[in-house]
């Protein structure tokens, strides 16, 4: 059955785009609108509909009705699609603008909104769950979308736990709610958002392509890798250049025309680690790569733990990991080491070493000390691991290696000679410990690969592995 874009009350100035079933129908499939309850006065529309014909269950806050609050029974309404969605392993999408848990309903109310977090967390992992703000969604209104797998943010959306005015009141400080908790906020600083976009239709266009790619994950198809193309003349000449990953990912991944079939997350946040879900030769697939253009493509406590939440995410729901790495190492400093670069870079180890999904790495330029064991490393269980013909495995680059390694040697030659005696020393330590020779020899590598092959080969390591996934939650690291 079809439900009919609910009119607006009459004793009221509501403004019809913003009632749940005129959200849901932009959301959802023409026609495909099928609700799950009759309408009423809980505050919550939850449906089931298509997304591209595939079928998905949805819920919307009603912003009509006392700014969106959340009471017990709208809470209870949540929870029930989130079952359904479970029973039937279909994806579930939450539209948000809330002004948090019902005040007049007192603990009856936060009680319902505990039961609903409840209900997200069992099924975190097992479904996956995307939340498009539209609005203000404040205290359980945020947290609801936190404890999902992707936070779509529109340049209407506001999120916080608590409002500008109590911040005041608690705190002295003054802020508005755009400068509190607004997209730009949260695409930048805090990470909150994984895409922001400048309207609410484009939200709901990035919510159906990013449900697509997980909800039809398709298949590898070789026939669809097309022409040998050298991937390398995308980066530089010289290896100490930085430049930005981004037309090496376009390029490798799946096109649609001009355009590559990929959706960044998070690119405003960590900018020194880029995360997306992309196509392969027509499967879905999460990549992850270190983008030099930021910090030298260093990893450091914040990427490192961007890439972990998103490496967990794919491996509970199913989906391969494609890994580019290019890293000189972890970022040292005072600010990361109280940042937490210890405790934060060991998530990144303990999702890629606990994921069952096939992850293939890529190493093109160089991979040193711990970052190198950090970003997909054999010893951490990777399905396959390749390597450009120039590529550099080592503890540490090479000048910095041999002014180590050789101190006194160079201390002790006159000024005229230094230089020239650097120079050979890094060449034969780049020759004997930094190539890719010995990481073949130790079976750390696969295989060092041609640039020109490199779509074929990722795509045929994917298409190979045996499909698995990780039985666990994907907790908001």
């Amino acid at each position: 059955m079809t439900v009919a874009l609910t009119a607006p009350r009459a004793d009221s100035n509501v403004r019809t785009d913003r009632l749940p079933a005129a959200r849901l129908g932009k959301l959802l499939d023409q026609g495909s609108l099928q609700p799950l309850h009759p309408v009423d006065d809980s505050g919550v529309y939850a449906v089931r509909g298509r997304i591209n014909g595939f079928p998905v269950v949805a819920y919307c806050t009603d912003a009509s009705r006392m700014g969106g609050s959340l009471g017990a029974t709208g809470a209870g309404r949540i929870v029930e699609a989130i079952r359904l969605a479970l029973w039937k392993h279909w994806p579930v999408i939450g539209l948000w603008h809330s002004g948090g848990a019902k005040l007049a309903d007192g603990v009856e109310s936060m009680d319902g909104v505990g039961r609903m977090f409840a209900m997200m967390t069992k099924a975190s992992g097992r479904i996956p769950q995307i939340s498009v703000v539209l609005g203000p969604a404040a205290g359980a209104a945020a947290y609801g979308p936190a404890l999902t797998d992707l936070v779509i943010m529109s340049d209407a959306a506001r999120v916080f736990v608590t409002g500008p005015n109590v911040v005041q009141s608690v705190t002295g400080e003054q802020v508005d709610m755009d400068a509190l908790g607004g997209p730009l906020v949260h695409a930048r600083r805090s990470g909150v958002a994984h895409v922001t976009t400048d309207s609410e239709a484009e939200s709901f266009v990035r919510a159906r392509r990013i449900t697509e790619l997980l909800a039809r994950p398709g298949h590898v198809d070789l026939g669809r890798v097309g022409d040998r193309h050298d991937l390398r003349t995308l980066l530089p000449e010289s290896t100490r250049r930085a430049y930005d990953v981004r037309p090496l990912v376009h390029h490798l991944l799946d096109r649609d025309g001009d355009s590559a079939l990929f959706e960044e997350l998070q690119p405003g946040w960590a900018r020194n680690m880029m995360v997306g879900l992309g196509r392969l030769a027509g499967r879905t697939v999460g990549l992850l790569a270190n983008n030099p253009l930021r910090k030298g493509g260093c990893l450091d406590s914040q990427s490192a733990e961007k890439a972990a939440r998103f490496v967990r995410m794919c491996d509970a729901l199913g989906v391969p990991l494609l890994v580019l790495v290019d890293v000189p190492g972890y970022l040292p400093g005072v600010s990361q080491e109280w940042e937490g670069v210890v405790r934060r870079g060991a998530k990144l180890l303990h999702a890629f070493a606990e994921a069952e999904v096939p992850r293939v790495t890529l190493i093109t330029r160089k991979a040193y000390g711990g970052a190198y064991i950090a970003m997909n490393s054999r010893a951490l269980g990777a399905t396959a691991v390749f390597a450009w013909p120039e590529a550099e495995v080592a503890v540490m680059g090479p000048e910095a290696a041999v002014g180590v390694l050789h101190r006194k040697e160079l201390s002790a030659a006159s000024a005229g000679n230094v230089e020239g005696l650097r120079a050979r020393l890094v060449d034969e330590h780049r020759r004997e410990s930094g190539g890719v020779r010995r990481a073949l020899a130790l079976g750390v590598i696969d295989e060092v690969i041609d640039p020109s092959d490199t779509r074929r080969r990722l795509a045929e390591a994917v298409a190979v592995a045996p499909p698995r996934r990780g039985r666990h939650s994907n907790i908001p690291l």
